[in-house]
């Protein structure tokens, strides 16, 4: 099983946008050499504490300092942008890094109506997602000379195509265009375990894929001790709880009392929506990835986490990757 990360380059308290990408840089080339099979990162607008919004550049930015691990998004959200656009830009990038390149594909805006206004999106776009998507695999599929519109560069490449999502309507999508499937349970698990059934059921095969393939997202706060992980883990809570509540800012720093800035009424709702995670030391966290891998049966797990100390984030990943390489083996034997 391919263990993969998606990181949504944070921009911790009392550092920048400038800083949040240099620990990028860092962590994909470590990841490399972690074993970490794709390295995805995801499309957000007007968030202070997330720097991954131009997500086509930071891809080519990450591509160039790795050589052999597979970059992409996680995703572009397909109803901001023209299906030409991002058949060029990926296109362009897959032309740069050849078989290296993935296109995740969701349909939400990425932003609030303010946002939508600014790109000049339409909310009835996400209403065309399915048909997008087939567009854009038609753009970057084989050259066809009569078609009026090409992407140059793009066309040929053949740049593997995700659907993402958190509800049936991804699922439904990529069963019927025969892709792959991410659900992004490490913040919206609710529909999970629907989702996979409804994909897996009725999941097409297609040219690109003849079976079905679902990934499922994590959160892992690993740490040398339980204690310090659950107190990385109180950035994410915070974080959260403060973009419910229309707060969102920067990545907060870890605390140890969560109950002095997070209110107990807000607790069931934040547990939930974050249940998907594995917190704790090496061996904890290698129990319930194999826990969540053994009820869920992803055909790959996709890693995140929201740490605010970099040198914490990079051990975290690593002791999350330790572990994944212990599952493989033990599955292997």
């Amino acid at each position: 099983m391919h263990y993969s990360l998606l990181d949504l380059s944070p921009v911790p308290e009392g550092f920048t946008a400038a800083d949040a990408l240099s620990n990028t840089g860092d962590l994909a080339q470590n990841a490399e050499t972690w074993g970490y099979h794709r390295y995805w990162m995801a499309e957000h607008h007007n968030m202070p504490g997330i720097a991954s919004a131009a997500t086509a550049v930071l891809i080519g930015y990450v591509a160039g300092l790795t050589s052999r691990m597979r970059v992409g998004a996680g995703g572009i959200m397909l109803p901001n942008h023209a299906p030409l656009a991002v058949a060029e830009a990926f296109g362009t990038l897959a032309t740069l890094y050849p078989d290296r390149i993935d296109l995740g594909l969701g349909r939400a805006p990425g932003g609030d109506g303010m946002v939508m206004r600014a790109l000049g999106v339409h909310p009835e776009r996400a209403e065309q997602f399915h048909a997008e998507v087939g567009e854009l695999r038609e753009l970057l599929g084989p050259p066809q000379e009569g078609r009026p519109v090409r992407a140059l560069p793009g066309e040929g490449t053949e740049v593997p195509l995700w659907v993402l999502g958190s509800s049936l309507h991804g699922a439904q999508v990529a069963a019927l265009l025969g892709l792959p499937y991410a659900f992004a349970s490490h913040f919206a698990p609710q529909m999970l375990e629907q989702a996979l059934e409804v994909y897996r059921r009725h999941f097409r095969p297609s040219a690109s894929l003849d079976r079905p393939y679902a990934m499922v997202a994590i959160n892992v706060f690993a740490a040398d001790t339980g204690a310090e992980a659950r107190r990385l883990r109180t950035t994410m809570q915070q974080a959260f709880y403060r973009l419910r509540t229309g707060k969102p800012g920067k990545l907060p720093a870890p605390v140890d009392d969560l109950s002095s800035v997070v209110p107990a009424g807000a607790m069931p709702a934040l547990d939930e929506a974050l249940r998907i995670s594995a917190v704790g030391d090496a061996a904890q966290v290698e129990s319930q990835l194999r826990g969540f891998i053994d009820k869920f049966a992803p055909d790959e797990v996709i890693l995140t986490g929201q740490i605010h100390d970099h040198a914490a984030r990079l051990r975290s990943f690593e002791i999350a990757a330790q572990a994944m390489q212990r599952l493989r083996r033990a599955e292997a034997a």
